[in-house]
């Protein structure tokens, strides 16, 4: 929980209760004379221990709505609650610190540091956090043997496959047992072997931990491994879509529109998930 922020907090969350919620949250980005506006109107809710998939074109808000859940932004207007605290209103130190504390990332890149261990990779959040040495090597032996490579903790990343390199990145997102899991394209520089593997990881920890996961793929193989598809469109929530296993959300998949053919609809009116 955040509990060094002062920010008044709605009542305090039960287990499946909303880990997340965004009301009427829309960004407008200024481009010289024009105003971009990326996302309209969002309103959406996250339960903890949910795995979600959230797709769309290039331009449809889906990065947008990651930087936002990941505090890497904030919302032109509407609100933000990560556990209870609007974290739309936090100044950028209390940003930089939810970060840390409460959102674990990984990037397509993997972001390791090149001439450091895998170990050490995964302390990197610890050490901005200011937890002991000792604290920091238990607890990043753990990841590290969470995701399968207690073996390879002094392995530096020119050492390890790509696949690895993720199992890392993955690592140090888990290390400071944050509330959410971000995933941006996890397994768009991986093979398909390789990302299989990866993704089963997630689904094995989301199902054993109750670790709320939100992936953004454009890949509908990725999408399967979630409990609930989200697809973006201009700005906007598209559909949104429970299922309950991979044969259902794979035929879900199959009969979702291409984009090009989906209908226009004037941006003024709100559009009605489906």
């Amino acid at each position: 929980m955040l509990e060094t922020l002062s920010q008044k907090r709605e009542p305090a969350l039960a287990d499946g209760d909303a880990v997340i919620r965004l009301s009427h949250v829309h960004k407008i980005y200024p481009m010289g004379d024009f105003e971009v506006h990326a996302l309209r109107g969002i309103s959406l809710e996250i339960k903890r221990g949910e795995f979600v998939a959230i797709m769309g074109p290039s331009g449809s808000g889906k990065s947008t709505m990651m930087n936002i859940i990941g505090c890497l932004d904030r919302p032109t207007k509407g609100h933000y609650f990560l556990e209870g605290v609007d974290v739309s209103t936090v100044d950028k130190p209390g940003l930089a610190d939810i970060r840390n504390k409460n959102v674990g990332f990984v990037f397509q890149s993997f972001n390791l540091v090149p001439r450091t261990s895998a170990l050490e990779n995964v302390e990197l959040p610890l050490i901005y956090a200011g937890v002991s040495s000792n604290e920091r090597i238990r607890r990043a032996r753990e990841a590290l043997a969470t995701v399968g490579l207690a073996d390879r903790e002094r392995n530096m990343p020119n050492q390890l496959s790509g696949g690895q390199q993720q199992r890392v990145a993955l690592a140090r997102a888990l290390v400071n047992n944050p509330a959410i899991i971000l995933a941006d394209e996890p397994t768009g520089a991986l093979d398909t072997r390789t990302s299989v593997e990866v993704m089963e990881i997630f689904q094995r920890l989301n199902r054993e931990r109750s670790l709320t996961l939100i992936i953004v793929t454009h890949e509908p193989d990725i999408a399967q491994y979630a409990g609930r598809i989200i697809q973006f469109r201009d700005g906007r929530i598209r559909r949104d879509i429970p299922v309950g296993n991979r044969k259902d959300a794979a035929q879900i998949l199959r009969e979702l529109p291409p984009e090009s053919e989906e209908e226009d609809y004037d941006e003024d009116e709100p559009v009605r998930d489906t």
